[in-house]
Parts: C-alpha cells; sequence; structure tokens
C-alpha cells in the first residue's frame, strides 16, 4: 500500500468507524484508497461505552466522517442534526458526515443490499425470511419492498419484529419453525467472528437445504457458518463482505466527494480482505 508523504500532519482529515465489535476491514479498505488518490486523510475503527459523547466528539473535533455499525445504528439518530432521505425512510444510520459542525445522517447499507439483490438476480417470486430487527435488518426489509420482494421478518424481539414487519407489508414470526424460505438474509451477529456466537448457523440446516440463496450481511468473516453451509450445498451465497464493500464505497464518496475507478474499488476491496 502506498503511502502519503509527510504522513500524518495536523492538517490530516481523520474518519472513523464506531461499532460494537470494530474491525480492519472498513480501516484498510478506505485508508488504501486514500493512500493511492494521494488524499491526506486517515481512518481508524473505534468502539464506545457512551455513543453520546462519541457523536459530541465527532462534532467538537471536526471529525469528517463516521461509519455506524450495530448496535448504534438507531442510538446516533437524536444526536444528529439532520437526516438524509435514505436514513430517515428507515430510521437507521450508517454513515455520518460532518461539514462545519453540522452532522448529516445517511444509509449507504440500503443502496448495497439493492445491488446485491439485482447482481445475483435474486428470484423475487419466493418467500425471503430476514432474520433480525435491528439497523441492517431495516435496511433490507425497506430495500426488498421497493425492490418486489416480499417474505418474513423472524425475530425474536416481540415489539421490534411485528413492527418493523408491519411498516414494509411483511410477515412476522418469532421463529421459521416449518417454513423453508426460498432466500435467508441473516442480519443477526450469529456466525460474527470474534462474538460469542461465531461457529454458530442462524437457522437450521433443514432450513439451509430448502433455500435456493443465502445472504448473510456479517462482514467477519468473509466465509461465515451460513456462507459455508451454503457454498458446501451448491447454493447461491452473498456475503457480508460484499456488503461492506459496497456501503464502504459511497461512504468513501460521501467523506470526499470522489468516486474511484471500478478497477481502484476491486484493489481497494481485495486488500481491506487480505
Amino acid at each position: 500500500m502506498r503511502t502519503i508523504a509527510g504522513g500524518i500532519t495536523k492538517d490530516t482529515t481523520l474518519c472513523i468507524s464506531l461499532s460494537g465489535r470494530p474491525g480492519n476491514t472498513g480501516t484498510r479498505f478506505h485508508n488504501f484508497l486514500y493512500d493511492a488518490l494521494g488524499l491526506d486523510y486517515v481512518y481508524k475503527a473505534f468502539t464506545t461505552p457512551d455513543i453520546a459523547a462519541a457523536v459530541a466528539g465527532i462534532r467538537g473535533l471536526g471529525i469528517r466522517g463516521a461509519g455506524i455499525s450495530m448496535p448504534f445504528k438507531e442510538a446516533v439518530i437524536p444526536l444528529v442534526d439532520e437526516l438524509e432521505p435514505s436514513a430517515r425512510a428507515i430510521d437507521s444510520v450508517n454513515t455520518i458526515v460532518n461539514t462545519d459542525g453540522h452532522l448529516v445522517a445517511y444509509n449507504t447499507d440500503y443502496l448495497a443490499i439493492a445491488s446485491l439483490l439485482a447482481s445475483y438476480a435474486v428470484p423475487t417470486d419466493g418467500e425471503v425470511a430476514v432474520l433480525g430487527s435491528g439497523g441492517m435488518a431495516k435496511a433490507t426489509v425497506a430495500a426488498l419492498r421497493d425492490h418486489g420482494y416480499g417474505g418474513v421478518v423472524v425475530a425474536r424481539n416481540a415489539e421490534a419484529g411485528p413492527a418493523l414487519a408491519a411498516a414494509y407489508g411483511f410477515d412476522w414470526t418469532p421463529s421459521l419453525a416449518d417454513r423453508r424460505p426460498a432466500t435467508v438474509i441473516n442480519c443477526t451477529p450469529v456466525g460474527m467472528e470474534g462474538g460469542p456466537e461465531a461457529g454458530s448457523l442462524p437457522v437450521d440446516l433443514a432450513v439451509v437445504d430448502a433455500a435456493a440463496v443465502l445472504f448473510d450481511v456479517v462482514p467477519r468473516p468473509a466465509r461465515t457458518p451460513l456462507v459455508q453451509a451454503g457454498e458446501e450445498r451448491g447454493k447461491v451465497t452473498i456475503t457480508g463482505a460484499e456488503v461492506m464493500s459496497l456501503q464502504a464505497l459511497e461512504q468513501f464518496v460521501l467523506y470526499t466527494g470522489i468516486r474511484p475507478d471500478p478497477d481502484l474499488v476491486a484493489e481497494a476491496t481485495a486488500y481491506s480482505r487480505a
């Protein structure tokens, strides 16, 4: 990876991410592009026990942008000045852009989900099961609804689950039980590297066997237990690493005003996963 002559100075623009479980994928993606394009920016991942103080720090320290991940996607909403339509429509934030102390919130997860559904030609005529009811689940269900899909929200939370399903015309169930959806999209932390259920499947193997498409939005590892099970059975699999790359590209554009060449983005994506 190339480095900026002179290194980090007082004039270097800082961008960050805030996550319950910080990783290096986004950090490597953004910093690769900053260096490749000769931009005086640096990107650093953080976690925090106090999201209000962290967002105040973004404003007070002039941090240009922040990627927002679980579990902060909804908690930051009352802390920003403005919700861009992509965030307002689903009450979920994954990006904050700071311009002279004015914080505007966006959601690039929605765009990434919609793009992947199209690029993999996921059929619209089968039932889709979305596992979870948090911020990523909201972005996913909204993208599904807006692109002609229907299905069921599978969430144990008896308040958030039914509310999410009702808002977008989906069914709700606390568990799949005997349902066998054609497409399964995991928006829970099950299978996430470093988490308490890192080696677990979010559904029974019988559900995997019956599905045609398995989509796991968990970004780490790229081959989660769900993705591995799908690959072993010859299913169409879509990874959270792909979601991260697409949404991170849109964040990069918001922070810098520059849209890199697709070949350079592919290099950054490969570097981020190495």
